[in-house]
């Protein structure tokens, strides 16, 4: 990374719903993959973040694994490599340079540590699941959103064992710890041997996620790359998320501005302009310089 700051996109899932797609749960923004109307909507909405200044698109594939398609009449595989071809199609009419990073999303409620399943449930499915994402072309491995070190270990050997770059990013609770109640600092030590390329946080309040932030950087050292992407909203067990503006584009730069990231990014509820308003501002990247200056004079 040479020190710059990447930009990823913002949310899929709620987009979709601004835009009028079913996001009903289980299937939630794996909906978008199963219309046609669906997938000219997703298309677009990947441009939108192309155009707003994101580096790296997420492909729609958060939940597009077997556990949560089960029975549901749609095959794990299929929709992978259809949400992967539909951000490479993006890619592609945008015209210049991005990458496309592959969702691996908890096997089941992303709030929900006490429902991560036994290791070999999680290896087995883990396993199928980065392969269709390594089949369908990705460039790297975003493990996010993960509510327990358990499941984000063995995911994250599976991903690096690939030999493509592998990311990993926890939810946490507004104390800064793991929603398991486990720390970032012990999830770093644990997975930084394993080879990972970065470490982060993603799906809290934005105001919240300097303090796990901070936590990891002590444990990684300014060098390692950080990764950061707040919410705007919250969960609905109906409806999956609500939307809320309750921060605006120019309230999450201020958030931003306060961690300690290299990739900076966008979670439930952000749009195109928060990461217009990341990609524009100068200060954001001379506030990630200033600390890596402060942190490591010699660099």
């Amino acid at each position: 990374m040479k020190g710059e700051l990447l930009l990823l996109d913002g949310a899929t899932g709620t987009e979709l719903n601004r835009h009028g797609v079913d996001t009903g749960l289980p299937l939630w923004s794996a909906n978008a993959l199963t219309t046609d109307t669906g997938l000219n909507t997703l298309r677009q909405i990947h441009l939108d973040y192309l155009n707003a200044g994101a580096d790296i698109l997420t492909a729609n594939t958060f939940r597009t694994h077997r556990r949560v398609l089960a029975g549901k009449g749609h095959d794990a595989r299929e929709l992978t490599l259809r949400a992967v071809a539909t951000a490479q199609e993006a890619v592609a009419e945008f015209g210049q340079p991005a990458r496309v990073a592959g969702s691996v999303a908890p096997l089941e409620d992303c709030y929900r540590p006490d429902l991560v399943p036994p290791d070999d449930e999680c290896r087995a499915e883990h396993s199928e699941r980065i392969q269709h994402l390594v089949d369908a072309g990705v460039d790297l491995l975003l493990i996010e959103t993960m509510n327990s070190i358990r499941e984000a270990v063995i995911a994250a050997k599976l991903a690096t064992a690939t030999g493509l770059p592998a990311w990993v990013s926890f939810v946490c609770g507004r104390e800064g710890r793991i929603l398991s109640g486990e720390s970032v600092a012990i999830a770093a030590e644990m997975l930084m041997p394993l080879g990972v390329n970065a470490l982060g946080v993603n799906c809290g309040p934005a105001h919240t996620l300097a303090k796990p932030l901070a936590e990891l950087q002590a444990v990684c050292g300014p060098d390692f790359p950080l990764i950061a992407y707040g919410n705007i909203g919250y969960a609905d067990e109906k409806d999956g998320w609500i939307n809320t503006d309750a921060v605006n584009p120019d309230g999450y730069l201020r958030c931003a501005q306060t961690w300690p990231a290299q990739i900076v990014g966008g979670c439930c509820g952000t749009r195109p302009e928060h990461i217009r308003k990341l990609r524009d501002c100068r200060s954001l990247g001379e506030a990630v310089a200033e600390f890596r200056q402060l942190n490591r004079p010699d660099l």
